[in-house]
Parts: C-alpha cells; sequence; structure tokens
C-alpha cells in the first residue's frame, strides 16, 4: 500500500514489547543469562526508573522489562509473546535442564499446526515456543 492509502501512517514494524516484571535485575538475569538474550538497553530515566531492553539476537522486535504502573497489568499473565526454534526439542531439553518451568513436553498437533510448549518466567509471565521445523 502507499503511504496515501494508508491514511498517511507510518508504522514501520512492531519494536519491543513489554513485559511486567517485579524485580528487574532478577528478571534481567533470567532473560540473558538463563534464556540467552542480548540485553540491548539499560538505561535509567526519570525518578528512579529504568528501561530495560533484551531479546534474541539478532532478532528485530525486544522485550522491554518494565515494573508495573498503578492499577497497570500485574506480573504473572499470558505475554502473548511467541518464540521462533530452530530445534524445538533440544531447546524445551535445555530450558528444563536450566530449572526454567516449562510445559512438561512439546504438544504436537499434526500439520499444519508446529509444535510447540510454553514456559514462565521468574515471574509467572508466560511465553510460547513454536518450532520451525
Amino acid at each position: 500500500m502507499t503511504e496515501t492509502a494508508k491514511g498517511g501512517i507510518r508504522f514501520s514494524e512492531v519494536g519491543r514489547i513489554v513485559v511486567t516484571v517485579t524485580d528487574q535485575d532478577r528478571a534481567l538475569d533470567f532473560y540473558v543469562g538463563t534464556l540467552g538474550f542480548d540485553k540491548r538497553a539499560d538505561i535509567p530515566f526519570g525518578d528512579g526508573h529504568r528501561w530495560i531492553e533484551v531479546g534474541p539476537a539478532g532478532a528485530p522486535t525486544g522485550i522491554s522489562l518494565v515494573l508495573p504502573r498503578e492499577g497497570g497489568r500485574q506480573p504473572g499473565y499470558e505475554t502473548g509473546i511467541i518464540l521462533t526454534s530452530e530445534d524445538i526439542d533440544a531447546d524445551h531439553a535445555a530450558l528444563r535442564a536450566r530449572g526454567v518451568d516449562t510445559d512438561p513436553e512439546v504438544r504436537r498437533w499434526g500439520a499444519p499446526v508446529p509444535p510447540m510448549f510454553g514456559f514462565r518466567d521468574v515471574d509467572g509471565n508466560v511465553l510460547m515456543v513454536v518450532g520451525n521445523d
């Protein structure tokens, strides 16, 4: 579509997704230390706040780890984040070996649905992993 057809809106990508956490340092350790994500930003701002952003190496979309706002979403929810795995069985086994709270097994329903499993971060936020095989 042309810019005119879009009504002048110039969105180009989904840049980042927010995940609410109770402790940013603990969450950062999990996403970087346990999941192997890159730390893309850890910037203080405002009155004692931090903007933390992580993501898989080379992935265009990042995850921002933020503290909950008053009256806002609290940690421990289905994030809607779906990560793609090149080897879902190996990644499931590796996460379980690292003590990550994963679904007991990779679910397989058959084509065209890809194999998948869920896991919870240190705050109980649920992320999904889908096989690219």
